[in-house]
């Protein structure tokens, strides 16, 4: 798959494409937080050994803390949710497998590789959908639409062979903990996946956690071997997972700021159709034109191959980003002015 397909941050591709030098990018396609956690200081011991059992049980016990869940027995490390993406696929029987689409490409093209028949269909489809694993993203991405827990529980309570497995990927729940499943973590058939770098703004530690039954969570601790989170990105984790006060008025901010995104788009013609607090989602019928334009200034925003009217920003951080990216705005909205006079 080539780069960029399903994901964002193709900077370096961007840089290479246009000749503007990779360090003056503003980077608005991945939708991670631009307001970081502040990281503590690290122990130095933490990067001359490897992680020991100590560690990665106080891990567990800060994601299952955070997230809701029972027992840390439950949680699974993994370096990155991309990870588990990947590896869930080669843990299950050749199956027939749903992917509610359209969402992010890595799920179908992982299950696809793994050897399994995928099918994508629409959030309508999903109570009747005849299947063996289901895969949900909720919130989803790119359109932020969300699924009450309550539905996916019910597909959960059909277990008449249709959905005897159902992966909902949580990577953008943190701005929305409602809507998550991880406080059912350990039904049978059920995983739930959550990425940490997302909302704490820390992608570059990889790391990610499945939710899980007994069963798999086994599975996939011997399907990642030892040492599968390295010992400062776990002890920096620790520390994120249990600051109350930071993902409370961490929450807030991004909530506040994801409005003010809301209006300077829309300002310029662009009214979100979709997205979660760390992304907007716009549709127009020059979005590919618009992103050309963007590029050109060195600003990234994630464009859909399969839908060329779509582009997803991601929030700007302090106050130039913001002021580049209206500026940049404001000369296309002038540009298009001028072309239809």
């Amino acid at each position: 798959m080539s780069e960029g397909l399903h994901h964002g941050g193709a900077v370096d591709s961007a840089a290479a494409r246009t000749g503007i030098p990779r360090e003056r990018w503003l980077d608005l396609s991945t939708g991670i937080n631009p307001w970081p956690y502040p990281r503590p200081a690290v122990a130095d011991e933490l990067w001359q050994r490897l992680p020991d059992a100590g560690l990665d049980r106080d891990l567990r016990t800060a994601a299952a803390r955070a997230y809701r869940v029972a027992d840390p027995d439950l949680v699974v490390a993994a370096p990155g949710s991309q990870a588990l993406i990947q590896w869930l696929p080669r843990l299950v029987p050749a199956s027939r497998v749903a992917v509610v689409a359209p969402t992010y490409g890595e799920h179908a093209a992982c299950w696809a590789a793994a050897g399994h028949a995928v099918e994508t269909i629409a959030e309508a489809e999903v109570d009747d959908v005849a299947c063996d694993v289901l895969v949900i993203t909720n919130p989803n991405n790119p359109d932020g639409r969300r699924m009450a827990p309550e539905r996916v529980l019910a597909v959960l309570d059909r277990r008449d062979g249709r959905a005897p497995l159902v992966v909902v990927d949580e990577a953008f729940a943190d701005v929305a903990p409602e809507v998550s499943l991880a406080p059912w973590a350990g039904r049978p058939g059920l995983v739930v996946l959550r990425s940490f770098g997302k909302f704490f703004g820390l992608a570059g530690l990889r790391l990610g956690f499945a939710l899980a039954d007994p069963a798999m969570a086994t599975a996939l601790r011997r399907a990642l071997g030892p040492w599968a989170v390295a010992g400062p990105a776990a002890a920096v984790a620790v520390t994120a997972l249990g600051d109350d006060a930071w993902i409370a008025a961490t929450r807030s901010r991004l909530a506040s700021r994801s409005r003010d995104l809301d209006a300077l788009l829309t300002a310029h013609g662009l009214p979100p159709v979709g997205g979660t607090d760390l992304f907007r989602l716009v549709e127009h019928p020059q979005a590919s034109a618009l992103f050309d334009h963007l590029a050109a200034a060195a600003i990234l925003v994630r464009a859909f191959p399969e839908r060329p009217d779509r582009l997803r920003f991601g929030l700007p951080g302090d106050d130039a980003e913001w002021a580049r990216l209206a500026e940049a705005l404001a000369a296309w909205r002038d540009r298009a002015r001028s072309a239809a006079e």
